[in-house]
């Protein structure tokens, strides 16, 4: 991928390219915001922060290690992590709402529909917070988000035999306790529980 025309290293230093590359990939992290957060204006904000993290990071990207894909969620989680520590940290509630950038009607609704949208994956996303942090980490990441067993051990730095381990403890886990019998997010969660797919 690095030697394609737009992949993370060619585009940190052309900004047509770049522009290429956040259009190629700007609705996947709207939409993996959308399922973490419910407020449009820290979508936007986090969106930003993820491809800024693009720019600083591209020069680690490494083909060999798993397609752009996988590598762009591993930030998106480095950035939803580092906003949910900042959050926690937060004591005065005014001064983080003031310092939020300021959007356009246009841009609130479109994100709010982002919001509705996704609001499954949220529902699906808060049954999954009882499992083990490595467990949940995969399922979110295979089940949620689509991503293949072999792009989550990317995005989280591990093997792919460690993946697919967790994932099958983590299914196990959800069979025993009866989780996702409402049919939440339709064919993702389906997989949640059973199923071989996802495996490349």
């Amino acid at each position: 991928m690095d030697g394609i025309r737009g992949g993370p290293r060619a585009a940190a230093r052309d900004p047509q390219l770049f522009e290429e590359f956040y259009r190629r990939h700007v609705d996947a992290m709207t939409s993996f915001l959308a399922r973490r957060v419910a407020d449009p204006h820290t979508v936007a904000d986090l969106t930003a922060e993820i491809f800024l993290a693009v720019l600083d990071s591209a020069h680690t990207y490494r083909a060999s290690r798993g397609s752009e894909r996988a590598w762009l969620y591993g930030i998106a989680r480095n950035v939803v992590s580092s906003e949910r520590r900042r959050v926690a940290r937060e004591t005065d509630r005014d001064r983080r709402i003031s310092g939020r950038r300021l959007l356009e009607p246009d841009d609130i609704a479109r994100l709010e529909d982002k919001l509705d949208a996704e609001s499954p994956g949220r529902r699906a996303l808060a049954a999954l917070e009882r499992l083990p942090a490595g467990e949940r980490a995969v399922l979110e990441l295979v089940a949620v988000d689509e991503l293949t067993v072999g792009e989550a051990a990317t995005a989280l730095g591990i093997s792919r035999v460690a993946a697919r381990v967790r994932l099958h403890r983590a299914r196990k886990s959800l069979r025993e306790a009866g989780e996702f019998a409402d049919g939440a997010r339709g064919t993702s969660l389906s997989y949640v529980t059973g199923g071989t797919g996802g495996e490349a």
